[in-house]
């Protein structure tokens, strides 16, 4: 055993186990994002990554007894290796998400993560040997765990803040790639000493290319995310942002002006008012009093503009989660021409917030309160569809106070509607009334009502002119046809069983268009 080792080479191996952890856990964060983004229900994406990936390196740690010398040998080439697959991890997914079913999609996913798993699991047993010969095992263990989890720490600290809304998941994916390839390039060099003449130009050659196919592949990551985008998009792309929350793009194609949020489209300038007419009058027409009115959501100002058509509107909050769809809808030329500069107006207050962290913490009750969110597609906006959300609401509104909220299309996403519709009846509303319209560029597309007390929306005269909504529509606006109306045994959602979510899922999913038919 060597007893006498130079500092620089103990430097070195530290260095490699801290970068090995951070990439690994990158690579794990972005394969469950991307993969939330695209098939929602992040808490499934994720627990499937952690568990196979878990159980992927138990298996490359178990495989590490088969490998008895040239450990340096071994250790580069699984750098190379993990570097590889990692690093095109989330191109692979990107570019045959649209090409795949689910099933495929999903297998395809697992088996990146369960690759990624097996060659992480050889490192820490190799490096763990290797250094054998600079400490005991007991210091040996204690250096390398606690490196390679302060680099995982690190990774969870960078990914959110830092590598998600600066660089996004393709990029970030290419970038922790060539990190990972440099590792073993890294080592290779200083250790070049230390391995046979046979392998050094094998290993040099094999990082070198990798290395290129990665620098090529950034370079072009322009233009091969504009041609992914263009194959989903029909429409010129205007916009195009990843925020720390979603990703947010604008389209263009003549006069349709169209914003979609993680590919789901948020509204066509086509035909948003319909919309956004039928979220707004029901509710302001039904309501005794509508001077503190509160939007949940639309930070795009769609929404706001129609509330603001009512002059006994004193104040109008409007709480979004992104600054970035708050910062659209004030600067961007297009969309503050639709929603007639509303964000602008002295009577809005703009609020950067969860909906439901500011309804725990208000201190001021509400007239009529309006629940503009995205669709159920995840966890984090279920749970904004639950008894516990509306009834916090229900807490916020004055005695006479009203709540209206979007709740996805009762034909397209049939069960989702009428969840919503019976989690809303379970918070303690006395009056809940379902209702839709068409949507051109949704579909038929479901709301509800509900009330503190007794309301007949029926009879709503509309005193506002309006560019779709009328008398005679009104009458058809509460009628369900047999296809979409309540079917039976729908549960109520609910914060620790968020069942919404998986009608949501389930009927969306019927829907998903199979780029291979």
């Amino acid at each position: 055993m060597q007893k006498n080792i130079a500092q620089p080479e103990r430097t070195v191996f530290f260095l490699t186990v801290f970068i090995a952890g951070l990439c690994s856990l990158v690579y794990e964060l972005l394969i469950s994002t991307t993969s939330s983004y695209f098939l929602g229900d992040s808490v499934k994406q994720f627990s499937l990554t952690i568990g196979v990936y878990m159980a992927a390196m138990g298996l490359g740690s178990y495989l590490t007894k088969y490998i008895q010398d040239e450990l340096l040998d071994w250790f580069i080439k699984i750098e190379i290796i993990l570097g590889l697959i990692g690093g095109a991890s989330v191109p692979i997914l990107y570019f045959t998400f649209d090409q795949l079913t689910t099933f495929e999609y999903q297998f395809i996913m697992l088996f990146l993560t369960f690759l990624i798993g097996v060659f992480t699991g050889f490192e820490i047993p190799l490096l763990v040997r290797i250094l054998k010969k600079h400490y005991p095992l007991k210091a040996n263990l204690a250096y390398v765990l606690s490196l390679d989890y302060i680099g995982a720490l690190l990774a969870t600290l960078l990914f959110p803040f830092l590598l998600l809304p600066f660089v996004g998941t393709f990029r970030t994916s290419i970038i922790f790639g060539l990190v990972n390839i440099g590792l073993g390039f890294f080592i290779y060099r200083f250790f070049t000493k230390q391995l046979s003449v046979k392998k050094k130009n094998r290993l040099e050659w094999s990082a070198i290319i990798c290395i290129l196919f990665f620098v090529i592949l950034g370079a072009f990551s322009g233009k091969l995310l504009k041609h992914w985008e263009d194959s989903f998009y029909t429409s010129q792309i205007i916009y195009s942002k990843q925020t720390p929350y979603q990703n947010l793009v604008l389209t263009k194609r003549n006069k349709d002006i169209r914003l979609y949020i993680n590919r789901i489209i948020q509204f066509s300038s086509m035909d948003e008012y319909r919309y956004h007419e039928a979220l707004a009058m029901l509710p302001m027409e039904s309501a005794v009093f509508k001077k503190n009115i509160l939007i949940l959501g639309g930070g795009e100002g769609l929404l706001a503009r129609e509330v603001l058509k009512f002059p006994e509107v004193e104040s109008l909050t409007i709480v979004d989660l992104d600054e970035e769809v708050f910062r659209i809808g004030k600067e961007n030329t297009h969309v503050k021409t639709l929603n007639n500069g509303a964000l602008s107006n002295p009577k809005v207050r703009l609020v950067v917030n969860d909906a439901m962290t500011f309804l725990k913490d208000a201190s001021e009750k509400y007239d009529i309160i309006l629940v503009d969110l995205p669709d159920p597609s995840n966890e984090s906006l279920a749970r904004l569809y639950s008894t516990a959300f509306f009834k916090i609401a229900k807490s916020c509104l004055t005695p006479q106070g009203i709540l209206a909220t979007q709740a996805s299309g009762p034909f397209h996403t049939r069960k989702a509607f009428w969840c919503i519709f019976e989690t809303i009846k379970a918070s303690g509303f006395s009056s809940v009334h379902p209702y839709h319209v068409y949507v051109p560029s949704f579909g038929d597309w479901g709301f509800i009502l509900a009330g503190q007390q007794d309301l007949n929306p029926q009879k709503i005269k509309f005193s506002k002119e309006c560019r779709y909504l009328d008398q005679a529509i009104l009458e058809k606006m509460f009628y369900f046809e047999q296809d979409i109306g309540h079917p039976n045994d729908i549960e109520i959602n609910r914060l620790d069983q968020p069942v919404l979510l998986d009608y949501f899922l389930k009927d969306f999913e019927k829907w998903r268009k199979d780029k291979k038919q």
